[in-house]
């Protein structure tokens, strides 16, 4: 039912004048979802209040409640058509109350942590899109239908949500960046290996799948406690993003997954100077996909020692820097990375070398982000003491990876059985550090010694040249014929 439901409101948005992609689809979707998402929120906690004969205070006034203006519901429980606001009555009010009231939620929160300011925060980024308030309506009549009140369903809707989020990638403007393969998510995750107690932290957050996926493997890896509980909740996530969608799509999603007022900050990571950076600002765990291919201003490669415009290079920098002693690290980097001969490149590889341990790197297939040609690879690193040996990973699959063949988690198994013992096979081997110097550029190239090799392609002028051979041996056979009709 809820599939349907979703289909439905991407039907009723694809019609309005205000929405023209999946990616505004899934952004006016958000914000109402959130609002019913609240409302069921509440009557879960007045419920709980009332159980234990204690008073419950509604976050919203009830002029703004959901079931005031968005679905008031006769006697029957069917909404009241005649109460219900609708047309330019239900934008205006949206518009020029409901949002303003929200969005002062911000300014008035007792802290950052607290549901009150995600909401105010939220409602400060955005704005309604929809422009006909019929459409709206029909929009609101459909999310009605949804329930968050039982796991089952926020499980339901949690999946129905990341599938919105995978499909953004089709729609342009981006938007496929802010989605990393889940499967590929949950293998560096539980190579990394969080523990109950430590702060995991993403700098690029985009739709926070790290963060749901890292809170995922922490809630069922033991009976937790109730100060456990409450610790992951509010002082294990945290996260920043400098785009607005991705930072609402970010926010919906970890809620849905379960955590209540996540701790995202709609912020650019890179305008921070790395030298502001003190121990009370690190963390315990890093996982990220940072955006590659961008170009930073001068202005921002200034906040780091090594200069480059590269906007992946300038994360890792700032993943290096924010991470404390002895913690680790799961990062998504292009191959590239690894060869390029650039005088930043050659000194970020001999930071990382020198400053951590860079136990890990899984090279993955081309294909393996939808939508993105290039080729990348995960940096597994311990912050702390310099690299001794690297494992590499090669994963060589025998199909090619594409929207309708994506990567799974079995593709992965080996990779996680291996890597526990950095054994060698013919995908793997490790390389020793002391090899690697300012002469050879500290090349990390993957480059596998176990594999075949294949035949070398040859060079277009070899071609030609074998053309042009065969042609004439063509030319030859066809005279001989000639001359033998002819004889």
């Amino acid at each position: 039912m809820f599939e349907q439901t979703f289909k439905n409101i991407d039907d009723i948005l694809h019609k309005d004048a205000g929405c023209g992609s999946e990616l505004d689809y899934v952004e006016q979707t958000s914000w109402v979802l959130f609002l019913k998402y609240l409302d069921d929120m509440e009557r879960d906690k007045a419920t709980a209040a009332e159980l234990t004969g204690k008073a419950y205070n509604p976050i919203i006034e009830p002029k703004y409640q959901w079931n005031t203006w968005a679905t008031p519901k006769g006697a029957d429980g069917k909404i009241d058509h005649h109460a219900a606001l609708t047309g330019d009555d239900l934008s205006d009010f949206v518009n020029i109350e409901l949002f303003p009231y929200l969005k002062k939620f911000k300014k008035d929160a007792v802290s950052a942590d607290t549901i009150e300011y995600k909401i105010g925060e939220i409602f400060s980024e955005l704005k309604n899109r929809v422009q006909s308030g019929y459409n709206l309506r029909e929009v609101i009549n459909r999310i009605d239908e949804l329930r968050f009140r039982t796991h089952a369903e926020k499980h339901e809707m949690s999946h129905l949500y990341e599938d919105k989020i995978k499909n953004m990638g089709n729609a342009g403007r981006n938007g496929g960046e802010y989605y990393t393969p889940r499967p590929l998510i949950t293998t560096i995750v539980k190579v990394v290996g969080p523990k109950i107690g430590d702060t995991v932290y993403d700098g690029a957050v985009g739709s926070a799948g790290f963060l749901c996926e890292a809170f995922n493997y922490l809630r069922h890896s033991k009976q937790l406690t109730t100060k456990e509980t409450e610790l992951l909740q509010k002082k294990t996530f945290y996260g920043k993003e400098k785009k607005s969608l991705a930072y609402i799509i970010g926010i919906m999603n970890m809620i849905l997954h379960g955590v209540e007022a996540p701790n995202i900050i709609h912020t650019n990571t890179l305008a921070e100077n790395l030298a502001d950076i003190q121990e009370k600002d690190r963390y315990d765990i890093v996982l990220a996909n940072p955006p590659f291919g961008g170009k930073e201003r001068a202005e921002v490669q200034q906040n780091f020692p090594i200069k480059t415009g590269e906007t992946a290079s300038l994360f890792l920098q700032h993943f290096i820097k924010i991470l404390k002693a002895g913690g680790k690290a799961g990062v998504v980097i292009k191959n590239t990375f690894l060869s390029n001969t650039d005088n930043a490149s050659v000194a970020l590889r001999k930071q990382l070398l020198d400053s951590c341990n860079l136990h890990t790197v899984l090279d993955l297939p081309g294909g393996t982000f939808t939508g993105a040609g290039v080729k990348t690879v995960v940096l597994f690193f311990e912050k702390g003491s310099p690299t001794k040996k690297v494992w590499f990973y090669q994963l060589n699959l025998d199909r090619n990876l594409g929207k309708t063949n994506a990567l799974n988690e079995k593709d992965l198994e080996d990779f996680i059985t291996l890597q526990k013992t950095f054994a060698e096979s013919e995908n793997s081997w490790s390389i020793d550090a002391a090899t690697l110097s300012a002469a050879n550029g500290y090349d990390l190239s993957a480059k596998n010694p176990n594999k075949k090799e294949e035949a070398a392609l040859r060079q277009p002028q070899q071609i030609l040249e074998e053309m042009k051979a065969l042609d004439e041996e063509s030319a030859d056979i066809l005279n001989n014929i000639i001359e033998l009709i002819n004889g």
